[in-house]
């Protein structure tokens, strides 16, 4: 246990953990309004519209594609301005090279954090659904924060890396704009793949947030079947273990530079 508690990636968690500690506050305010703005947005205000996909109520249907897109959007933005920030701003990461912390420490360190954050916006989701009257079956609730935590891991590992080599803020709303916009609007949270023209699908099917969100909605409509959740997992696995591998030649470079 001392170990375990003394090890460098658990101090590179416990850093950042204690600068969340001191904004808490705010983030806490958004991890509720958040959900319920998805909620109102798009479960009913675009669900009056469209009041059944197949035999299931929209709201129900598009809830864990929500859940799925809270967890790569907070993904996401944790990983952009925060890496930059430690880089460009405060060095931090130049500071933690100077030190036993190795650069594999700084990653996997930074990494936990974001499940933090990703599964406290999950449960707060999650909790947000059963109180606006769309609560999620059992399976969902087991289910989906183990699929969050993948996707959330999938997402932050390349995301890290590439902004790691971002000497100029600008360039990630070119990843917004780019890159995350385009990947939600194919992955299936809002209607499905298969209304996406021919030539369009393939994107979808290479994009972890389309992965998530068919595990979470196979969970919720207790849909699951062996071959299609052993695919979804190892796509999520594939982004995850070669963006770690992104993330580490790049943290490398970075810091050497």
């Amino acid at each position: 246990m001392e170990f375990l508690v003394s090890h460098p990636t658990i101090t590179v968690l416990e850093r950042h953990l204690l600068l969340y500690r001191r904004l808490w506050r705010a983030s806490a305010f958004s991890l509720f309004v958040v959900p319920a703005l998805f909620l109102l947005s798009m479960g009913f205000g675009v669900g009056s519209f469209v009041p059944r996909i197949g035999n299931t109520d929209y709201a129900m249907w598009i809830v864990p594609g929500l859940l799925a897109l809270l967890a790569f959007q907070t993904a996401v933005n944790e990983s952009t301005m925060g890496i930059y920030t430690d880089f460009e701003w405060i060095g931090a990461f130049h500071v933690m090279r100077h030190t036993r912390v190795r650069i594999t420490d700084m990653i996997v360190g930074w990494l936990l954090y974001v499940l933090v954050v990703v599964e406290l916006a999950t449960v707060a989701f999650l909790v947000v659904s059963w109180a606006f009257g769309v609560p999620q079956p059992a399976l969902v609730v087991l289910v989906a924060p183990l699929v969050c935590a993948l996707l959330a891991v999938s997402v932050a590992a390349p995301t890290t890396a590439f902004a790691a080599t971002v000497r100029d803020e600008g360039h990630f709303h070119l990843l917004n704009q780019f890159g995350v916009m385009p990947t939600i609007m194919v992955s299936g949270v809002f209607f499905p793949v298969g209304q996406l023209p021919a030539p369009v699908r393939p994107l979808a099917w290479i994009s972890p947030l389309w992965h998530a969100t068919e595990i979470n909605r196979a969970a919720a409509l207790d849909s699951f079947t062996a071959g299609p959740l052993t695919l979804h997992v190892a796509v999520l696995l594939a982004w995850a273990v070669l963006g770690l591998v992104w993330a580490r030649t790049a943290f490398q470079r970075r810091l050497a530079s």
